[in-house]
C-alpha cells in the first residue's frame, strides 16, 4: 500500500494480515482525495477516520497536512500497526485511540470538519452509523461524512446524503 498525495506522495507501508481489514484500493482512495482536494484545505481541517484498519486514509490526510486527526479501531494488531506507521513517517498529529467505534462516537465530544468510516461490510449495524454521526453532532457546520460501502447498500434516500462514487463493487456515500 502507498500514500498517495502530498508531502509524503509514494511512501510504501506493508501492513501485516489485519482480520478484518479491507484496505481501499490505491484506485479509489486516488479518485476520493482527488474530490476532497477541490472542496478542503487540508491545512485548516480535523479529520477523524473510523474503522481505521490499516491507517491509509490518515496517512493521507498526515501527508497532505491535516493538523488534527484522530483514528479510532478497536482492533489491538491495528492499532499497534498505525501507531508504528505514523511514528515512522513522522506524524505526530495523529492521536490513536483504541475503542469501539459506537461508543466512541456516543462518548467524546469532539466535532470534526470530515469523518471517514470504512466499517467491514458484514457490519450488522452499518445502516445507523450516519445516524448516529448526526444524533451525537460529530460534525462541524458544513462538514463531510464519507461512509464506504458495498454497492448492496443504499443511502441515496438519507436526509443527509448528497452524493456518491462507485468504483467497482465499492460506494463511497457522502452525508452533510
Amino acid at each position: 500500500m502507498r500514500i498517495i498525495g502530498g508531502t509524503h506522495k509514494g511512501r510504501i507501508f506493508n501492513p501485516p494480515h489485519l482480520e478484518p481489514t479491507r484496505p481501499t484500493t490505491d484506485f479509489a482512495k486516488e479518485a476520493l482525495f482527488n474530490i476532497l482536494q477541490n472542496n478542503w484545505d487540508f491545512d485548516t481541517i480535523s479529520f477523524l477516520d473510523l474503522f481505521a484498519g490499516t491507517g491509509g486514509h490518515s496517512y493521507e490526510f498526515a501527508s497532505r497536512g491535516c493538523k488534527q486527526i484522530t483514528t479510532v479501531d478497536n482492533d489491538s494488531q491495528c492499532v499497534s500497526f498505525i501507531k508504528k506507521t505514523a511514528e515512522q513517517f513522522g506524524f505526530k498529529q495523529i492521536q490513536v485511540l483504541k475503542m469501539d467505534v459506537f461508543k466512541f462516537i456516543e462518548g467524546f465530544t469532539e466535532q470534526y470538519d470530515i469523518i471517514f468510516a470504512g466499517p467491514p461490510y458484514p457490519l450488522k449495524n452499518l445502516d445507523t452509523i450516519p445516524d448516529l454521526i448526526f444524533e451525537h453532532e460529530k460534525l462541524k457546520p458544513e462538514g463531510w461524512l464519507i461512509l464506504e460501502h458495498h454497492i448492496t447498500k443504499d443511502f441515496d434516500h438519507h436526509p443527509h446524503f448528497f452524493h456518491k462514487r462507485k468504483y467497482g463493487t465499492t460506494v463511497f456515500s457522502m452525508f452533510k
